[in-house]
């Protein structure tokens, strides 16, 4: 499976990443990006993985999520796309606002 991470997830991991080095966070700052490219990986391994999140605009209608490995509570925002692809939404902590934070993703 292709798996394609759009501009808005890249930012998220970079700020997470920026977050952890203001909190003198070292070793979570170190640990996070390839703990993000092990949750993509799963996700390429077994594409339906994860919880499917329930929202009303249409585009949102399949959106799952898997969480970041030793991150539990940061979680990777997907679609499956057309056969055989997977489109990468956002890298988010899951306390936040998602219905706010993803209203653009048909934009």
């Amino acid at each position: 499976m292709k798996i394609g991470v759009r501009p808005a997830a890249r930012r998220d991991i970079i700020l997470q990443v920026g977050y952890y080095l203001e909190q003198r966070a070292y070793d979570a700052a170190e640990r996070f990006p390839p703990a993000v490219q092990e949750a993509f990986a799963r996700i390429q391994e077994q594409p339906g993985i994860g919880a499917s999140c329930n929202f009303d605009h249409p585009d949102l209608a399949e959106l799952r999520s898997w969480p970041v490995p030793g991150f539990e509570e940061i979680r990777v925002y997907y679609l499956l796309g057309a056969p055989k692809s997977i489109r990468v939404i956002r890298v988010l902590h899951g306390k936040r606002d998602l219905a706010r934070v993803l209203g653009d993703v048909a934009k």
